[in-house]
């Protein structure tokens, strides 16, 4: 089916739903698991447009295709993760977008499942179903998850999606309720593809970015758009051990003022791998991963920071050797 000629890889999952469209044998639920920026969510995206062209003539198939990429398909309701800010649910590009800082993550909230109990109340308009996507459902609080419980077990004429790193992070009920769709990491040259496809070839010269990546093209784009967003004068400093104290201390609060934790957490990923290539310090990979342990503690950033250039200051010359 050429709906999944744009995914690169993943034939296992592309078999598994490709089967489910020929032999008309489709399930209530999926859950599409693996690894972020690996096709998920493209994935989504192609069976959602064979979903709802089901019986349709082919040549309505690009019109769904367009409105599905735009998101405003009436039988198709997509739901990413919010955070909450002043009575209103803000998805977190548009909470960047709006410039606020956030300690927490976003989540799936009880409100947004009302909101889908609510959607397949009504009959399809336009489709012979409707299908709603969730992202990152694990995610969900436990109200939203026992919510969503309720809904699988009488979906009538839908198809619900779930995308989750691994099935462990949901409610078993949830997943038993679902059909596994694995999604695994790319090969190398698969990530060269996917790369060059969407015009970051350049990320291939960023070996650091590639570890943090692990296989997903989509991880590996956003560090580095992560690191593209990092000042000139930040990256420069941070290419370089703080050498006293007063550097150490210095070095802290330029970080926790300038950055969020959500990428306070990533810079943690980007300086392991960074660091490890230069200097092949087992020291300095344990003291950054207490750093990401004291982030996640939710301890006051600025603290933890000031902890962990000390820490490698003190043990400079060690380090350097």
């Amino acid at each position: 089916m050429s709906d999944f000629k744009k995914l690169v890889g993943q034939l296992a999952a592309i078999e598994l739903l490709q089967c489910a469209i020929v032999y008309n044998r489709i399930a209530p639920a999926y859950l599409f698991v693996g690894a972020a920026g690996v096709g998920r969510g493209l994935a989504a995206k192609c069976f959602t447009c064979c979903l709802l062209s089901l019986g349709l003539p082919i040549r309505q198939h690009l019109l769904i295709a367009h409105k599905v990429d735009q998101g405003n398909h009436p039988d198709l309701l997509w739901i990413q993760p919010t955070y909450q800010h002043q009575g209103k649910f803000l998805t977190a590009a548009e909470a960047q977008e709006a410039g606020l800082k956030r300690k927490s993550p976003p989540q799936i909230r009880i409100e947004q499942i009302r909101e889908i109990t609510r959607f397949l109340a009504r009959p399809p308009l336009e489709a012979p179903r409707t299908v709603v996507v969730i992202e990152e459902a694990h995610t969900m609080t436990e109200a939203a998850a026992n919510a969503l419980l309720k809904t699988l077990e009488e979906p009538g004429r839908s198809t619900l999606i779930l995308i989750a790193p691994s099935s462990d992070l949901l409610l078993p009920t949830l997943v038993s309720r679902c059909q596994r769709i694995p999604f695994s990491r790319l090969s190398d040259g698969e990530m060269t593809t996917v790369l060059k496809n969407n015009g970051y070839e350049i990320i291939l010269n960023y070996p650091e970015l590639l570890g943090i990546a692990q296989g997903s093209p989509g991880e590996a784009i956003a560090a580095y758009e992560q690191l593209q967003s990092f000042p000139e004068a930040l990256k420069n400093r941070l290419n370089h051990l703080p050498k006293t104290p007063i550097d150490a201390l210095e070095l802290a609060k330029i970080l926790a003022q300038e950055l969020d934790t959500q990428t306070q957490l990533w810079l943690v990923d980007y300086l392991q791998y960074s660091y490890w290539q230069k200097w092949k310090n087992q020291q300095l990979l344990k003291v950054l991963e207490k750093t990401r342990q004291g982030l996640l503690a939710y301890v006051q950033p600025r603290l933890v920071w000031e902890c962990t250039w000390l820490e490698i200051s003190n043990h400079f010359d060690a380090i350097k050797a």
